[in-house]
């Protein structure tokens, strides 16, 4: 049964609007638990834009659900995911100039050195993943790679303005998730999703987890995190009979 993890990020860009003390993306993230939330997700970037590292560890030690941590593939971040622990790391490409994360990974041609720059978190039993579009020769990549899922990038369904280019897109997703789960590939969905766009993927078998911040963040200044919360897993629960 596919399951909710909340990337609680923009929680703490609504903090660093201020540079003030709130609203507190741990307190954020305590509270999706106590809507159902399975997981919890931050993205440390280098320049530190929202989740700063303070953040990174007081979720390590207080929460009862798991941490994904999302992370450049650079030294720095690899040094700090292996003293801290979470359950899984998911390598993300990172430029400073963007507002989010606006694409997959580029893991063809580069499968080697995603390999070294895993195992040292495998020796330590810690998922890993790479974020990646739905493309069939990153997946071949990403399986080469020897990560334990992918999560594929839902953004350019969800953006997309056009009903046919939007099925063509969902149609790429579909083929992607059966072509990574026949790589022995366990796989998640995120980037774009919210509470209407989700239902595509209603009875769509094989995916572990969905990945949602901005619109549940973005519900939450209405209706309270918890509450946000809830009403995503109600949906996605929705999705198995």
């Amino acid at each position: 049964m596919p399951v909710l993890v909340v990337n609680v990020d923009h929680v703490a860009t609504i903090r660093q609007a201020r540079m003030g003390r709130e609203p507190e993306p741990v307190t954020a993230a305590h509270l999706a638990e106590l809507g159902g939330a399975q997981g919890i997700i931050v993205h440390l970037r280098e320049d530190r834009r929202h989740i700063q590292d303070r953040a990174l560890q007081l979720l390590r030690e207080t929460l009862s659900t798991n941490l994904h941590l999302e992370m450049a593939a650079t030294r720095e971040m690899q040094d700090i995911a292996l003293r801290t622990s979470p359950h899984m790391i998911c390598l993300v490409p990172e430029k400073r100039e963007e507002l989010t994360t606006e694409g997959g990974l580029e893991c063809q041609g580069r499968e080697a050195f995603i390999r070294d720059y895993l195992a040292p978190f495998q020796e330590q039993n810690i998922c890993t993943s790479l974020f990646i579009d739905a493309d069939p020769h990153q997946i071949d990549a990403a399986a080469e790679s020897g990560a334990d899922y992918v999560e594929i990038h839902t953004g350019s369904f969800a953006d997309a303005k056009d009903v046919v280019i939007r099925q063509q897109e969902l149609e790429k997703i579909i083929t992607g998730i059966g072509h990574a789960r026949s790589l022995g590939l366990k796989v998640n969905l995120g980037h774009g999703l919210n509470y209407k766009n989700i239902l595509a993927f209603a009875r769509i078998p094989d995916v572990s987890e969905y990945s949602i911040g901005h619109s549940i963040v973005s519900r939450a200044v209405m209706v309270g995190m918890a509450r946000a919360v809830e009403q995503m897993v109600r949906i996605i629960n929705g999705f198995v009979d």
